[in-house]
């Protein structure tokens, strides 16, 4: 362990001298003549005159765009808390912070504990940092102790660490180059009872994460504001959406990376600034702050989910093709849409239903009228090997009659619902009307819930569950009363959210509820509402649960899917959906997507061609559709596009595979479906490409986002990359390459030195799991590949822990080697593979030794293709080609 104290005592006299004098020359202090893109605010909290300003000890420079550099700034050394000795414990350090002046702030803090873990193992590098009040208890967050901690050797850490002692501040440098990775002496610590702020510079410009927001895979840093707090917005830029994660990527410039994770719950401000700098603003609890040292993207990712937590194993079936639509008002009409798939041969896997299903909207009630027979409904689809999902929003109407509302009556007996401040049920208002909502952090509400499920699920036989409006949203602020005049609802400061409160389209912050206030844990309420809803569908079906969540908080990858809420039918929703969907991949949930063909709006026949080329490689995909809008089922559209799309479909089945292949933490380190990654640009410009994507790590996909376009400027990282339609080679430097792309084309290129399983598609998984499978070969220059295949029933839970699955390694020429054999591999076989790369004509192929007649060679793109193989991936099998 490396600490080093060090401050100017030059400095510290000046901090000290401004503190007692308050006001100054500023002009001429020499701690004020920072350059513009280096000022840290100091008036945040509100706008002050120049007067006010220096009354704080601060700078004031007035320039002439509000929205850039701040008037009023921190000088370069600003009275603080002051760190005592640090003093070892079981685990790392511990020292009291203590301030000998209170701040500027209302109810500030003047000791806090500062607590410090540094671990080094060899799947996580990581400082852990904690900053709270040890005389008065404030909320924190649990999340579950995935994190092993282990005795730390000092040579193993990847860091070194450096104290400011007064005023407090900490340097973390990289050891293996000395890059410092947060420097937060740059600007005060400040620990109010509703404000907390915490400063760093950061390593670089190339900055990623901090979601939900409608914006690019890297942040602007150029003076930019993102407000963490949950919200029902429509996508669109500079607004706080359905889901907080405040955690942060830098890409350092030289392929290493790093993270930044600030567990806390509460309302965040961070600022963005040129120096380049970070600031964190959080509106209560404590600063929990977690540094990951990577050193490399994937690594943080990775020491990410062992702090959160691993994303669960969606079933199967998940994986394949969804449709929905707020609008299919009846049974009749729901058939209509599946048999109309089916009849045009769209692959498709689930049919969902949005609130028509519901007697006056009341969740867990069907309308009798419209869907009455919705359970034969639903086990026709079943014999069909369909599976169904339906809505449930977490408000639970409260003006039925008495006696007619089961969910409501039971839950006010059981004291489930979250109350306003003077102890009765807070009501606000949904789509029923007047409602309460279930207080998930309550174990008793989580066991009304799975009564709730259950016995909706006794009528109908569901598969799965889309848990919407659970930020939670409501249609009138705080409440149908109200809210109090309290601090929590009027805090001293409120970040920059939509509505400018709190409680705009929410409930009250003053709600209580079973762990703590609403103003603590609103952004979890999706979280915990998720995990009650997982919990419940494991104990009723016994299998894998699917759950779709539109709110979320780290650890919802844990328990649900998500996707990216309602975005309009535009070009640009369909461009921005890429670093949507990758921003939650970076933040432990793979299985994410976004509305494919546009939810708001009508869509245009050629955006949805193109739309479903690129939802057939999101982790989730589903065609979801507002009620006022134009039909945008397949099979509404020409019969040019209808092929584009068929096609596009077609090749997501035959890939699940591999998109399944990721599916337990054991092999690879994550789970759920294959996670998508940006794509790093050419060295020379130093940025992520979020205009394609690589399917895990062998398929880059360049999709068009432009309408008319039939080509498309796709950047090829160096090697050699194999169009997956036809072999074709491309060897990139690291370069763009300008790619054919007509209607019914999407680009996807198949990295050198991998083998990719495919499977025959099917209109269902149901049916494409029992189909032959095939191989890809991309050899490298050297003549190698490497692949891969997991495989198990596709919905039992607990399947590695139990053995039951199978895992195979592809070697090639082609050796499979089954390292272990499950019972779901029985009967399937091997019908065919392709070898893209090979140079030559073979002149002959030996499978398992005996000649195989059925091959060919393509001269010009050099591939080969061998079919009507019959071999069973259950046993080791062996395919070569002679030259």
């Amino acid at each position: 362990m490396t600490i080093k104290l060090a401050i100017s005592k030059l400095k510290l006299q000046r901090a000290m001298h401004r503190g007692r004098s308050g006001v100054n020359d500023f002009s001429r202090d020499p701690e004020c003549t920072m350059a513009p893109d280096s000022r840290f605010d100091c008036a945040r909290d509100k706008a002050v005159s120049q007067s006010e300003c220096e009354q704080r000890g601060c700078c004031y420079a007035p320039g002439s765009d509000s929205a850039g550099p701040p008037w009023c700034f921190y000088p370069g050394l600003y009275r603080g808390y002051r760190m005592g000795p640090l003093v070892p414990t079981l685990h790392g350090l511990t020292a009291t912070l203590t301030r000998a002046a209170p701040s500027y702030l209302p109810r500030d803090i003047s000791v806090l504990q500062l607590d410090v873990t540094e671990e080094a193992t060899d799947w996580n590098r990581l400082f852990l940092l904690q900053m709270k009040d040890p005389s008065s208890p404030r909320y924190e967050v649990e999340l579950p102790a995935v994190v092993v901690r282990e005795e730390t050797d000092a040579e193993d850490l990847l860091y070194t660490t450096e104290y400011q002692p007064d005023p407090f501040g900490f340097i973390v440098r990289r050891k293996t180059n000395g890059r410092v990775i947060m420097n937060t002496t740059v600007a005060p610590l400040l620990f109010a009872d509703q404000y907390l702020q915490l400063s760093t510079t950061l390593a670089s410009h190339l900055v990623s994460g901090l979601g939900q927001h409608y914006s690019s895979l890297l942040l602007d840093v150029n003076w930019t504001t993102l407000a963490l707090w949950n919200r029902d917005m429509a996508p669109h830029a500079d607004a706080n959406l359905y889901g907080s994660h405040p955690f942060y990527i830098v890409q350092e410039g030289d392929g290493m990376a790093h993270g930044v994770f600030l567990l806390n719950s509460n309302a965040i401000e961070v600022i963005l600034q040129p120096t380049p700098a970070l600031t964190w603003i959080a509106l209560g609890g404590i600063l929990d702050l977690y540094v990951f040292l990577g050193p490399d993207p994937q690594s943080v990712v990775r020491q990410y989910l062992q702090v959160i937590g691993y994303s669960m194993m969606p079933p199967y079936w998940s994986l394949g093709f969804h449709l929905c639509r707020w609008g299919y008002t009846t049974t009749n009409a729901t058939r209509e849409v599946v048999q109309r798939m089916r009849d045009a041969e769209f692959p498709m896997d689930v049919q969902w239903n949005d609130l028509d299903y519901a007697y006056k909207r009341r969740v867990f009630t069907l309308d009798p009228l419209r869907f009455g027979d919705l359970p034969e409904m639903v086990e026709e689809f079943h014999m069909r090997g369909l599976r169904y999902i339906l809505i449930l929003d977490p408000g639970i109407s409260t003006t039925s009659p008495p006696g007619t509302y089961a969910p409501f009556q039971d839950g006010l007996k059981r004291d489930v619902f979250i109350k306003n401040s003077s102890g009765h049920i807070l009501i606000g208002k949904v789509w029923p009307g007047p409602t309460a909502f279930p207080d998930f952090t309550n174990p008793e509400t989580r066991s009304w819930w799975e009564d709730c499920i259950r016995d909706f699920h006794s009528k109908v036989p569901v598969d799965g569950l889309w848990i919407d409006m659970n930020e939670p949203a409501s249609f009138v602020q705080g409440s149908v009363e109200g809210c109090p005049d309290s601090e929590l609802e009027n805090p001293p400061y409120t970040p920059s959210v939509v509505g400018g409160r709190l409680s705009s389209g929410t409930l009250c912050m003053s709600a209580q509820q079973k762990l703590s206030t609403h103003y603590n844990l609103h952004n979890m309420y999706g979280l915990t509402e998720a995990f009650a809803t997982h919990s419940a569908l494991i104990k009723i079906h016994g299998k894998r649960p699917f759950v779709l969540s539109r709110s979320s908080f780290p650890g919802i990858g844990r328990f649900s899917g998500v996707w990216t809420g309602d975005v309009r039918s535009d070009w640009e929703q369909l461009r921005y959906s890429i670093p949507a969907v990758l921003q939650f991949s970076l933040s432990g949930v793979p299985l994410a997507g976004a509305d494919v063909c546009g939810f708001g709006g009508d869509t245009a026949e050629e955006l949805c061609v193109r739309w479903m080329q690129l939802g057939a490689f999101y982790p989730f995909m589903r065609n979801h559709n507002d009620r006022p809008n134009a039909p945008q089922e397949p099979y509404v559209f020409g019969q040019k596009a209808q092929a584009a799309m068929k096609s596009a479909l077609n090749l997501r089945y035959s890939l699940l595979p591999l998109h399944a292949l990721p599916s337990c933490p054991h092999l690879c380190g994550n789970c759920g479906p294959t996670s998508l990654h940006g794509v790093r640009g050419p060295a020379s410009s130093s940025q992520t490409v979020d205009e394609q994507f690589l399917w895990g790590s062998s398929l880059l996909i360049s999709p068009v986002l432009k309408r008319g376009a039939v080509e498309v400027a796709a950047y090829l990282p160096p090697g050699t990359w194999y169009s997956l339609l036809n072999g074709r080679p491309l060897h990139s430097r690291g370069q763009y390459f300008l790619l054919s792309a007509p209607l019914d084309t999407i680009n996807v290129h198949l990295r050198e030195g991998h083998i990719i399983p495919q499977q025959e598609p099917a209109l269902t998984t149901t049916a494409s799991r029992t189909n032959p499978f095939s191989l890809t070969v991309a050899l490298s220059a050297g003549g190698w590949a490497w692949g891969d295949l997991f495989w198990d029933d596709g919905d039992g839970l607990d399947t590695f822990e139990t053995g039951n699955y199978s895992y195979i390694v592809f070697v090639s020429q082609v050796v499979s080697g089954p390292l272990t054999v499950g019972e779901a591999l029985a009967g399937l076989v091997l019908g065919g593979l392709q070898v893209f790369g090979l140079q030559s004509a073979p002149i002959f192929v030996l499978a398992n030794g005996e000649m195989v007649m059925d091959f060919t060679y393509c001269s010009e793109m050099k591939v080969l293709k061998v079919t009507n193989l019959a071999l069973p991936l259950s046993e080791v099998l062996t395919i070569r080609w002679i030259l």
